[in-house]
Parts: C-alpha cells; structure tokens; sequence
C-alpha cells in the first residue's frame, strides 16, 4: 500500500472528523505527546533505565540522562509513526478512536513528519551520547515497530503480538548497550522477560477487546484462534515466563531480593492466568466493547484483571532489579 493510497483511506475512514489541511493548526502540544503514547512510552523509559543502572561500567550523568531521553523519543516516534499507518483503523476502535489524527486535530503527513524527525534526532543524538551499538539497536527498534509489526505482521497474522513484541523488548538491551557498548547474555534475558510477557499481557487485552480488533480485520489470537485456545495459550506463555523470569538468578544478574520478589510476582502471575484459563473469557457478543481499556462485563474480568496486574508485574520486576544494581553501585 503506497503512503498517498493509505492517507486517502484515512481520510475516508475518518469522515466523521473534520481533517485540517494544514495538520498542524488544530494540534495541540498535548496532540503530539499523545501521538508518543505516554503509556507505553513510560513503561519503556522504565525498562531502558533498568538496563542501563544494571549494566556493569559507568557513564557521566549527563550522558546516561541523554541516553534515556533518546530512548524515550525513539519510543515515542515509534509510537507517532504507528498513529500515522493505524489511523484508518484507529478511527473505528472504541479505545483508539479519540487519538489526534482520527480526531482531526492533525492531518496524517504530521504525524509522519514529526515522527520521522523525532525518530532521526533521538537515534542521532544517543550515538553521540553513548556508542554506535546503542544508536544501532534504537534504530533497528523503530524500525521494527514500525515496519516490521505495525505494517507488516499486525494486519496479516495472529503471531503479530508474539513476533511483534520483540519491540518493546529492545529498550532494556539498548540501555544495556549505551554503557558497555556491547549485548550480553544479561541484556538478552531482560529482553527475554519482556518478550514472553508480551503475548499473555496483550492476549488478554485482546479477549476482552476481540470485538474492538475483529470490526477492523486486526487478527488477533481469540479472533483466530478463538477464546478457549487463547486462553490455553496465555497459560502456556505465563508458564514459560515464570521460569525465564528465573534466568536472572542463575546469571547472577538478580540476587536474593530479586528472587524473592519474583518467586511471588510469578506464583501471582499464574495464578491469574489460571483463572483466565478456568472462565469464559472473551466468549460473549462483541458487537459494542465498552471505550474504557479496563471497562469489562463480567465474564471477562479475569483478562482484564491479568493486563491490569501485569503491568504492574513488569514495573515491579525490573524495579527490583533496578534496585539490586544501584545497591551493588553504592556496596562496590
């Protein structure tokens, strides 16, 4: 699809906001922060500081604030160009549907722009703050995002989440690299824990929101697969979760106050999966999912409490890691 044909469909999908020419005189600074996804950009400034607080050497502060805001950008253009491909569909889902562009506060060729400079400068100025592995790994992560799961997998395939996720793992090893200029079998595990969570967390989402995802032709796994085998293999993954989540331990990466806590994050984390694997989730009429990302029926509140808690199991994962490596800095 040519980036002139995509824009018309846009537009077309969007009828019901009035597109300003210009894209830009509607918008609004808090447009263009929308347009990074806060949300998710949050969790990966988290994750990406963990990385570089864990990673052995040192760095001036200057340079490892730089690193982090680069990283922060790189994720937020990733996100604006995402906005820029998906507003088509963004414009039909209840939980996207008030984004800038499908909103018409801004016309699709500003997205593009702002996210394409955004992407340039923060790949740019990391390379100068930190090495070229670490500006290498942030531009290969935007480009997997954007290429790779937004315009390629997200629209053909069930597996867009599993393949896709690799995205959002990136940040903790690109924080690694920004001090030792080097991936290590370390920063491959706190890629590892992210890229596991990825399916149970977002599969989740999608049993509660399969009929959000199923009126735009998005394939996720309970509009594929159907809810019980979705459900089958959020148990499967979170599984083989709690046991990556333990590489850490054996590497030496986490010590007792790690395992401790992620002895008890994982037994929570199972145990919500088991729940979702024991009820109906996302086995209703999906003609009207409610807008709210964590409004759900009843039958579906055990996918919906998982994604709710496993955000919180991810913060609180790389916390405690964190937490051990500045405590290792200060002892040693």
């Amino acid at each position: 699809m040519s980036a002139a044909s995509h824009n018309t469909d846009i537009k077309a999908a969007s009828s019901g906001a009035a597109f300003n020419p210009s894209g830009l005189s509607l918008a609004e600074p808090s447009d263009f922060f929308a347009l990074m996804k806060p949300r998710v950009m949050s969790l990966v400034v988290f994750t990406a500081w963990a990385g570089l607080v864990l990673a052995p050497g040192t760095m001036p502060l200057w340079a490892a604030m730089a690193s982090i805001i680069c990283i922060a950008a790189g994720a937020g253009a990733s996100g604006a160009l995402n906005m820029w491909y998906d507003a088509d569909i963004d414009a039909q889902m209840s939980r996207t549907k008030k984004r800038p562009i499908p909103q018409g506060k801004m016309a699709p060729r500003a997205a593009l722009g702002f996210g394409a400079v955004i992407s340039a400068a923060s790949v740019w100025v990391l390379y100068i703050a930190s090495n070229w592995v670490a500006a290498a790994l942030l531009a290969f992560t935007i480009f997997f995002y954007l290429v790779i799961y937004t315009m390629w997998l997200k629209r053909r395939t069930p597996q867009n989440i599993v393949i896709g996720g690799a995205a959002g793992a990136f940040p903790p090893m690109v924080g690694y690299a920004a001090v030792t200029g080097m991936v290590t079998l370390d920063s491959i595990i706190l890629f590892m824990i992210i890229f596991i969570w990825t399916p149970p967390h977002f599969w989740a989402l999608a049993l509660y929101k399969a009929g959000d995802y199923g009126k735009v032709g998005i394939p996720m796994m309970p509009n594929v697969a159907g809810p019980k085998s979705t459900r089958n293999q959020i148990m499967i993954y979170s599984v083989v979760l709690a046991i990556t989540a333990m590489l850490p331990i054996v590497t030496g990466l986490g010590g007792a106050l790690y395992a401790f806590a992620a002895v008890l994050l994982n037994l929570a984390f199972l145990a919500m999966a088991y729940k979702v694997w024991l009820s109906r989730a996302g086995e209703r009429d999906k003609a009207a999912d409610e807008a709210s990302l964590y409004a759900v029926q009843a039958g579906d509140r055990a996918a919906r409490n998982l994604f709710a808690f496993s955000i919180i199991y991810l913060f609180a994962m790389f916390g405690v890691l964190a937490v051990e490596g500045l405590l290792k800095g200060l002892g040693g």
